[in-house]
């Protein structure tokens, strides 16, 4: 019988090192974005080579679509974040919608090549726009895991804040095509969204973690960027060390307060077990 093996340096396994994958999803409706570039080309092409009122039609058909696809993009990405957190405030604004909505506009521009009246143009933007909003969908509209809770809300403006430095660090070591260190960055980013996790299941947790949320994620970010402009060999040892440092604290802070949490827990479990055995007395009268 096949039975997997868990060592030590095995991914999360006992005592192994956090995997860069670890609480990483795969990117939903990222590749369905591009796809709506191909459309936006061929307005575009097929405008160009038509008449001035065509042209001016193929290029905003082109533009509109393009714009679209970006905030499509963007809409995907936060969506994953949201569905990725268990405490979540909704986007500010609904760049899915609104793509959909330049989606009906640019594929209703580029109709009016045809040349055939408004009602083509609408019909077919409409259309359209249903089929944008059929593959993507709509974009969050309420708070997850918050429900008018104060404390809740300072954990998602911390979870925030923290996910921002992340994505700097991140964007600022992909330049240099060194993957070794974007996964090493990537294990660290896995170790700091631990204690991301960690805080959203109890909210009380955060301000023993605040700090590391935000201080030490912000000083990780400015060492990051500071780093890629550098690029030397000596500095490049330096920052993998404050990397495993780094990594080692947050490592630490999740088992502490998981261990408080327990703690709690059980002392909790022992005043009610009491309370239970000198109420029972009572109840037998």
């Amino acid at each position: 019988m096949a039975r997997r093996v868990t060592g030590k340096f095995s991914p999360g396994g006992p005592g192994g090192e956090p995997h860069a994958w670890d609480g990483r999803r795969r990117e939903k409706g990222g590749a369905r974005t591009k796809i709506m570039l191909f459309p936006a080309v061929l307005f575009l092409v097929n405008g160009l080579r038509g008449e001035p009122a065509q042209m001016v039609a193929g290029v905003a058909a082109f533009v509109l679509i393009l714009c679209a696809s970006f905030l499509t993009r963007e809409g995907v990405r936060a969506e994953n974040a949201y569905d990725a957190r268990r405490v979540a405030r909704r986007p500010a604004f609904p760049r899915k919608m609104f793509g959909a909505v330049l989606t009906a506009l640019g594929v209703g521009a580029g109709a009016l090549m045809r040349g055939e009246g408004p009602v083509f143009p609408v019909l077919f933007g409409l259309m359209a726009g249903a089929l944008h909003l059929a593959a993507f969908g709509l974009d969050p509209l309420k708070d997850k895991g918050i429900e008018d809770d104060f404390q809740s809300d300072r954990v998602a403006r911390a979870v925030d804040e923290g996910e921002k430095h992340l994505t700097a660090m991140r964007e600022a070591i992909l330049p240099l095509r060194d993957r070794d260190l974007t996964e090493r960055v990537d294990r660290f980013a896995s170790a700091a969204r631990a204690l991301f996790r960690q805080v959203e299941e109890d909210p009380g947790d955060l301000s023993a973690a605040r700090k590391y949320m935000g201080v030490y994620l912000m000083g990780a970010r400015d060492a990051t960027v500071k780093f890629a402009g550098v690029r030397d060999p000596a500095a490049r040892a330096d920052y993998v060390a404050l990397l495993d440092d780094l990594e080692t604290s947050f490592a630490g802070r999740s088992k502490a307060l998981l261990s408080n949490d327990r703690t709690a827990l059980d002392v909790e479990i022992a005043v009610l077990r009491e309370r239970l055995s000198r109420d029972a007395p009572l109840t037998e009268r």
